[in-house]
C-alpha cells in the first residue's frame, strides 16, 4: 500500500479542485443564503427581513407548486430516456454500416443546442402548422395545442427533452452492454436460457452501475431545465411549466426580487441534496442485496 510522504500531500492534490468548488459553488450558495434574508430589488439598498421570504414561498404554495412541476417533469424525462436508451442500445448492439448510421442519427440530437431543438419542436408541435401538433389535434390529444394546454405542456417539454438526451443514454448503455463478457451469454444459451431470461439474469444485473449513472445524469439535466422552457413556453400556460430554475430566473430578472430568488436557490439546493442522499441510500441498499 502506497503512503504519502507527508500527511498534507493528499490535501495539496485536492486543493485545486476544492478551490474551484469553493469559489464557484460554496461561496455563491453562501451568498444566496445571506441574500435570502434581505429584500432587494437590485436598485435600492437591501433591507433585512429575516425569514420572511421563506414564509412567503411556503405559505403561498409557490414552492409546492414549483416542486411538483419539476418532479413531474424529471420523472418523465428520467424514466423515458432510460427506457428508450436501453431499448435502442440493445437494438443497435451489432456490427454493420447501417447500424452505425442509426447510432449516429440517434446521438446527433444530443449535440444540437437546446435553443435549436426548442425552435424545431415549437414548429413541429404547433397546433395549426406543425406536423406533430396537427396529428395530436386530429387524435383529440391537446386540441388547443400541446404547448398551450396546461395539462399537456409540461409533458410536451419532457418529450422534447427525452428526444434530445436519449442518444446519450443509448451510447452509455451500449458501452455497458459491450463490456459484458459474451461467455456469460454463451453459457446461458447452452443451459437453455432464452432472450428474456438472458436479459433478466445477465444483462440487467450487469448494467446496474450504468443504469445508476444514466439515471443520475438524466436527473441533473431535468433539474437544470431552462433554455427549453424559456424558448417554448416562458413558464406558461398559467405557470404550468415553471420549473425551479425558470422560477428563479423570473424572480431575479423579471420581477426584480433578488431576495426571494435567493431563498428559492437555497430551497432548490436542499431538494437536490435530499434527492442525492436518497439516491445514494438506494444505491447502497441495491449493492447489499446483490
Amino acid at each position: 500500500m502506497l503512503r504519502p510522504r507527508h500527511r498534507l500531500h493528499p490535501y495539496l492534490f485536492l486543493a485545486p479542485t476544492l478551490g474551484i468548488l469553493g469559489t464557484f459553488f460554496l461561496f455563491p450558495l453562501g451568498l444566496a443564503a445571506y441574500r435570502s434574508l434581505y429584500r432587494w430589488d437590485l436598485l435600492t439598498p437591501p433591507r433585512f427581513v429575516g425569514l420572511a421570504h421563506y414564509e412567503r414561498l411556503f405559505s403561498s404554495g409557490e414552492i409546492l407548486r414549483t416542486l411538483t412541476i419539476t418532479l413531474s417533469y424529471a420523472a418523465v424525462v428520467v424514466s423515458g430516456s432510460m427506457f428508450l436508451g436501453l431499448l435502442l442500445a440493445l437494438a443497435v448492439n451489432r456490427k454493420g454500416k447501417f447500424v452505425a448510421f442509426v447510432r449516429s442519427c440517434v446521438f446527433s440530437a444530443y449535440v444540437v443546442s437546446w435553443v435549436s431543438v426548442a425552435l424545431l419542436w415549437m414548429w413541429l408541435l404547433d397546433a395549426d402548422a406543425g406536423l406533430v401538433g396537427r396529428a395530436c389535434k386530429a387524435l383529440g390529444i391537446g386540441e388547443a395545442g400541446l404547448l398551450t394546454s396546461p395539462s399537456t405542456a409540461i409533458y410536451a417539454l419532457a418529450g422534447v427533452t427525452i428526444w434530445k438526451i436519449t442518444g446519450f443514454s443509448m451510447v452509455v448503455f451500449l458501452a455497458g452492454r459491450q463490456d459484458i463478457p459474451e461467455d456469460l451469454y454463451e453459457a446461458a444459451s447452452l443451459d437453455g436460457a432464452g432472450p428474456l431470461a438472458r436479459f433478466v439474469h445477465i444483462t440487467w444485473p450487469c448494467l446496474r452501475p450504468t443504469t445508476a449513472f444514466v439515471g443520475t445524469t438524466s436527473l441533473i439535466v431535468s433539474f437544470q431545465a431552462f433554455d427549453i422552457v424559456r424558448v417554448m413556453t416562458q413558464g406558461g400556460p398559467t405557470h404550468s411549466t415553471t420549473v425551479f430554475v425558470y422560477a428563479i430566473y423570473e424572480h431575479v430578472l423579471l420581477n426584480l426580487r433578488a431576495g426571494r430568488a435567493s431563498a428559492m436557490v437555497v430551497v432548490f439546493f436542499g431538494v437536490l441534496l435530499l434527492l442525492t442522499l436518497v439516491q445514494l441510500w438506494a444505491w447502497r441498499m441495491g449493492r447489499r442485496s446483490r
